[in-house]
């Protein structure tokens, strides 16, 4: 039997203590109730279950996908819908209820994750932008070649290897937070420059850098001027820096201002070779990916995704 096609498919990402993600979920499904909302809703445990949610969501007719969840959880699911044909994939709209750590691409187009009965009746307003991706190829250590598609931005070099650190202080200390302030603080005594050998449009970088971000959105502050509709991405090159000046930018960057600080270079292009990058990890959307074994290509993918966006 086939989904109406009004009904919405919705993959819950919990961030949270199982505790107050059941509390999330029963105020959310309360919310969903009180709009008359047709829906069916599946639970992903890891940000690893996303894809094969979303394939079973697809596979069986939802028309309209909605992830509670973060930039992680939406990363996932548009590589998901970017398996499928051109066809199929153009009546397929994808939602989000910002329930992530960060929310970045939410909040590039005005939603706010506190706001929930907002947020739903702009999902079921159904006004829709077809948006575009950023595309990263690259080989693995095995010498088989990947396309890691992205909604917001790649990092890599010392964002990245924030990540890592947090990921490792988290899983023996358990707390978020915690880790989160533990690992900012090995940061001090940890690498923080990495040789790389880029080429930006017709630009050679061949230096050591600190960080370079990649964006297609506004890359957590550091490419406040991307956006997602216009065919290029924007690149914030970090040059290495000092203690004195990385907490400067870090300052900078909480505060809307980070291509002021003079240790940054922003690059607009249509693609981007990443030729080495000796030792350094790449985030993808808030997720650790690896270290680089060889060089990579970010190009655009034009007006690929159907995003619902505000009404």
């Amino acid at each position: 039997m086939a989904v109406d096609e009004k009904r919405w498919g919705m993959l819950f990402c919990p961030k949270q203590s199982a505790r107050r993600s059941r509390k999330y979920l029963e105020r959310l499904e309360k919310i969903l109730a009180e709009k008359g909302v047709a829906y069916d809703l599946v639970q992903s445990e890891s940000t690893k279950g996303v894809a094969r949610l979303v394939r079973m969501l697809v596979n069986n007719g939802y028309k309209t996908i909605v992830v509670v969840g973060g930039d992680s959880a939406l990363n996932e699911a548009v590589n998901c819908l970017m398996e499928r044909p051109v066809e199929e994939r153009a009546g397929i709209s994808l939602g989000v209820i910002p329930y992530g750590v960060l929310n970045d691409f939410a909040k590039f187009w005005g939603y706010k994750e506190g706001d929930v009965p907002s947020t739903i009746d702009s999902i079921i307003s159904h006004r829709v932008r077809t948006v575009d991706l950023g595309l990263m190829t690259y080989v693995d250590k095995e010498g088989i070649s990947h396309n890691r598609y992205f909604i917001d931005c790649i990092n890599i070099g010392l964002i990245a290897d924030m990540m890592n650190l947090r990921r490792q202080t988290r899983s023996l200390l358990g707390s978020r937070s915690l880790s989160f302030v533990v690992s900012a603080l090995l940061l001090v005594f940890h690498r923080m420059e990495y040789r790389m050998k880029l080429k930006i449009n017709n630009d050679m970088v061949d230096r050591k850098v600190m960080n370079v971000c990649i964006g297609s959105g506004p890359g957590y502050g550091q490419t406040p001027n991307a956006v997602p509709y216009n065919g290029m991405v924007d690149v914030s090159v970090v040059r290495s820096t000092g203690l004195l000046q990385l907490l400067e930018g870090f300052w900078l960057l909480f505060t809307g201002r980070f291509l002021n600080h003079r240790g940054v270079t922003p690059y607009r292009a249509r693609k981007v070779e990443i030729m080495k990058a000796s030792h350094a990890y790449v985030g993808v959307d808030g997720q650790l990916v690896g270290k680089l074994c060889d060089s990579c290509t970010v190009t655009v993918e034009q007006e690929v995704i159907n995003f619902i966006i505000p009404s």
